[in-house]
């Protein structure tokens, strides 16, 4: 029992460094950048500038607003440049208890993950703000001033990065189903008419009430789907899967762990 309430309170230990750790890295990039915080939300309120007509502005309603909106999104870019050190400390905390075979699969797609939801990001900042913000603007009426308030804009933003960025994860969930054997690949083409309502469905619910809105994320997330079908035929299941795997017993499962604790204590010593 003593053994096992050391490893667990080392377990947390570490947990708590590579915590510590990744905050003071997303610090670091925030202090580097905050001196440009109002360049920072420029860049970032550009497509709705560019889209206001002539004489709309933007507005703080809030006291505070014109002073936090652009510490906010200095902080939000700050953590998005830390991320992969970030993600390296989760996967070093994490990596000692995956087996070999796991860990050829998790890495490729956690790197995978972080590079589509940037692109879905990107394609909502220069594709889908543009022409959303143009639509919606050039139905204003005659004699009405467009001003947007910035912390409405900013949480309209952060919304629309997230529901891209993991609309664009769907290859790498589809490919982990196919993986791991829960879902064929005949399946997820049957299924094709039903995935394709859903995402309209979904993209109804997340964007603003406009049909061009609800397109550009239907239709994305649609392709990206059929992407994670090609990409799933191309990689396969697991051979685990294939060869009918089965759990370990307790005693295998046992030295699994003792095997997965030894090596986290070592690197800790090396460092």
């Amino acid at each position: 029992m003593e053994e096992g309430q050391e490893s667990f309170i080392s377990h947390l230990v570490e947990l708590r460094d590579r915590l510590i750790r990744a905050v003071v890295a997303v610090l670091i990039v925030f202090l580097a950048l905050v001196n440009w915080a109002r360049d920072i939300y420029t860049v970032l309120a550009a497509p709705m500038l560019a889209a206001l007509p002539e004489g709309g502005q933007m507005i703080a309603t809030d006291v505070v607003g014109a002073f936090f909106v652009p510490i906010k999104v200095t902080m939000m870019v700050s953590f998005l440049i830390a991320l992969p050190y970030v993600l390296y400390q989760a996967w070093a905390f994490i990596a000692p208890g995956l087996y070999q075979h796991e860990k050829k699969l998790a890495l490729p797609l956690l790197a995978a993950s972080v590079l589509l939801f940037f692109l879905g990001m990107s394609f909502a900042y220069f594709i889908v703000f543009p022409a959303v913000f143009g639509f919606i603007n050039a139905f204003a009426p005659e004699g009405v001033a467009v001003m947007t308030d910035i912390d409405k804009y900013l949480s309209f933003v952060l919304t629309t990065f997230l529901a891209f960025g993991v609309t664009f994860e769907v290859p790498v969930v589809v490919i982990v189903l196919v993986r791991v054997g829960l879902v064929s690949i005949e399946k997820l083409k049957e299924i094709r008419p039903y995935v394709i309502v859903g995402a309209f469905i979904i993209a109804a619910v997340v964007t603003p009430p406009d049909v061009l809105s609800q397109f550009l994320l239907a239709i994305p997330m649609w392709l990206l789907y059929e992407f994670g079908i090609v990409m799933a035929q191309m990689i396969g299941k697991s051979s685990c899967v294939e060869d009918g795997y089965k759990p370990l017993d307790d005693a295998a499962m046992n030295a699994e762990l003792d095997k997965a604790e030894a090596d986290s204590l070592a690197n800790r010593e090396q460092k």
